[in-house]
């Protein structure tokens, strides 16, 4: 076997390689000969077809077999020589194949880049300081209460926060136009779930009244033929309702799992929970300030196979975020809104493997603590904690982020720190401004009450 590499590129290889016809044909003949003891045709007992009848009538099929089977184990044998570390699976196509020639064929890959790492010493990072303060709670204690809030029919105008129950019908020009009507329609005003100026031009409504709002569709509308567009809706108020905050006594309180209704308690356990996600917040804008600085020090080039398998992922986690469904065909999504930050992960991916390659291990104590950490969030975290210690595959996926916590640090030792104060309020709001979906979408569902004390990050 013969081999030759060319490089077109960093991280693309152009492999030729060239296979005896000897070696294709003693391959063939043995497949042939095995193919011949079990031929039945008309005027020839089984196992005895001359062999000039076998070549005729399979030598074509057997051949083009062989061939795939010696391309595939030759292409191995070849990057294994190589030492190449492919990344996805190559192309490969045969440029001579014909009975009697040497077998030639290419196969064009990309392989991993190799990465020597620049250091990312002297870059400014940002530490948030926030500490949780009882105005904190107080207004989470707020937040929770309106989430859990009825809504009551008031005999007054619209006002901002009140609930209209509304028929309406949207027009271009004098004609209606598709999904612009509903009938029953329950929209809380101040909400934003419809486009700019419709809730506004209704506060100061009044149950019975019809109205004719006149907007404009944004420019980058998802509807290409309503985008930019002038229109009417003509809207008919049912009701006003406002809301009727539920009080904090005890039944409210058990509603979260606090037995007895003890406030004093319900206090320290929503502050606790808001204390761990603002430390998980701050640890998380820290580590993305670090990580944008390896990026941007260490310019590599991306396999596409990668690129494609991490946006596929990420389609799939944006159709679970928005509940679209397990039958959603991802495909549907474009690869343009994830194809820039899929490459973005790739790159930081490859830099941090590089990092936790270097004498970096987690052991399984540290493992288990980690686990135990995360656990405190559920109602029995020795269970949550005996559940992934006992399997392997989670189990590797906490030793990854351990890994990955230690790198950051590592990276962290090399950058100039400064602490920055912030609120609650400002931390949360800067962690979710980075999150990909924040960006891609507004979500128009609103947010439901936890049944329990697990998390209040959904509740602000």
């Amino acid at each position: 076997m013969q081999v030759s590499v060319e490089t077109p590129s960093q991280i693309e290889r152009r492999i030729t390689i060239q296979v005896p016809a000897a070696d294709i044909d003693e391959a063939v003949n043995a497949r042939l000969k095995e193919t011949a003891k079990n031929v039945r045709l008309n005027g020839f007992r089984k196992g005895h077809v001359p062999m000039a009848v076998v070549h005729q009538r399979y030598g074509h099929d057997v051949r083009n077999e062989v061939v795939g089977e010696v391309m595939r184990e030759r292409y191995v044998r070849a990057i294994t020589e190589q030492e190449l570390n492919p990344a996805g699976y190559p192309q490969i196509e045969a440029t001579v194949n014909e009975a009697g020639k040497d077998l030639e064929f290419i196969a064009t890959m990309e392989i991993y880049p190799v990465v020597e790492l620049t250091s990312i010493e002297g870059t400014e990072v940002e530490r948030p300081v926030v500490e949780v303060t009882e105005a904190d709670v107080d207004e989470m204690i707020e937040t929770l209460r309106k989430q859990n809030a009825d809504w009551v029919e008031v005999d007054r105008v619209a006002a901002d926060g009140d609930q209209l129950k509304i028929d309406f019908q949207g027009f271009i020009g004098d004609e209606p136009f598709e999904g612009g009507s509903a009938e029953g329609h329950d929209l809380v005003l101040g909400s934003n779930s419809f486009i700019p100026g419709f809730e506004e031009q209704l506060i100061g409504a009044k149950a019975g009244e019809e109205k004719t709002l006149s907007v404009t569709f944004p420019d980058d509308y998802q509807a290409e033929n309503l985008a930019g567009k002038e229109a009417t809706f003509k809207v008919k108020v049912h009701s006003v309702s406002a809301q009727e905050l539920p009080e904090v006594d005890e039944a409210f309180i058990e509603r979260f799992g606090v037995e007895g209704g003890d406030e004093a308690q319900f206090r320290a356990e929503i502050k606790k929970n808001m204390t761990r996600e603002a430390s998980q917040a701050v640890d998380n804008r820290v580590k993305q300030q670090v990580l944008d600085a390896l990026q941007k020090a260490n310019e590599i080039p991306v396999p596409a196979a990668l690129v494609q398998q991490e946006t596929d992922g990420m389609k799939r986690q944006a159709a679970q975020q928005f509940g679209l469904g397990e039958d959603f065909d991802v495909s549907q999504l474009p690869n343009e809104l994830f194809a820039e930050q899929a490459k973005g992960r790739v790159q930081v991916g490859l830099l941090l493997a590089v990092i936790k390659a270097n004498e970096l291990d987690a052991s399984d104590d540290e493992i288990r603590a980690k686990v135990a950490e995360l656990a405190e969030q559920y109602q029995e975290p020795e269970q949550v904690v005996d559940y992934y210690m006992s399997n392997d595959q989670l189990k590797t996926q906490v030793k990854s982020a351990i890994l990955e916590e230690k790198a950051v640090s590592q990276l962290l030792e090399q950058a100039n720190v400064k602490d920055v104060e912030m609120s609650y309020q400002e931390v949360l709001a800067a962690a979710r401004s980075s999150n990909l979906m924040a960006m891609l979408t507004k979500s128009k569902t609103k947010t439901q009450a936890p049944d329990k004390l697990t998390s209040t990050t959904d509740a602000v």
